[in-house]
């Protein structure tokens, strides 16, 4: 059996030690299923970074010097738009990650977590989850956040797809449909939705009553 793929890891964060304690830790604690590629402690090279190493996944810190975390993630989701972001932070206020959610990250997770604890989210990231600690999804669903606009049954199912978190393979068999065409109607329900994210479409689903039982 082939041995799985190893997720390479870009990372954009003005804390050496921390940079050099993924570097070091992430492969040996993943049995090597996890490395880091390219590092930068600028969040105004965090775009460009990105683009000489094209990893599959991008940890950007969301307290960095300016231009910082969140432009930097806005920067590398207009450059690479293929490679995911997610977005960290040691701090418990929740305004920075949905700031960082509405600029393209896919996911946040707190940097309080242990190396080991990394990879299952970073794998659901890459199979098209979106990941989001308890606290920070109940920010996105507090009352008086806009109820999504009219949509057909076959958005309303879209929707309802996204926000339990299946990914675009599973979508496609789901709906009889090629990737590339739930990519594009993904990409067509988010801006009907005006969100940016599939977080963000998950958490008006949620507001809205989709979720189901």
């Amino acid at each position: 059996m082939p041995a799985p793929p190893v997720v390479r890891l870009a990372v954009v964060d003005d804390h050496p030690l921390f940079v050099r304690g993924l570097e070091l830790l992430l492969p040996a604690t993943t049995d090597g299923r996890a490395e880091v590629v390219g590092s930068t402690g600028d969040a105004s090279a965090a775009a460009s970074l990105v683009g000489r190493c094209l990893p599959d996944l991008a940890l950007v810190d969301l307290h960095m010097p300016p231009p910082g975390g969140i432009r930097a993630v806005a920067a590398i989701r207009r450059t690479t738009p293929r490679v995911r972001v997610v977005a960290m932070s040691g701090a418990e206020d929740p305004a920075p990650a949905l700031e960082a959610l509405r600029a393209g990250a896919e996911a946040f997770l707190p940097k309080t977590a242990e190396p080991e604890e990394l990879l299952p989210p970073l794998l659901a990231v890459l199979d098209g989850w979106a990941v989001l600690p308890g606290h920070l999804l109940r920010a996105l669903l507090r009352p008086g956040r806009a109820a999504p606009v009219d949509l057909d049954d076959e958005e309303r199912a879209m929707l309802q797809a996204i926000a339990a978190g299946r990914s675009t393979v599973e979508i496609a068999e789901r709906m009889h449909v090629s990737e590339r065409t739930i990519k594009r109607m993904t990409a067509a329900l988010l801006r009907k939705l005006r969100v940016s994210t599939r977080a963000e479409a998950a958490a008006l689903a949620g507001h809205a009553g989709l979720l189901g039982d």
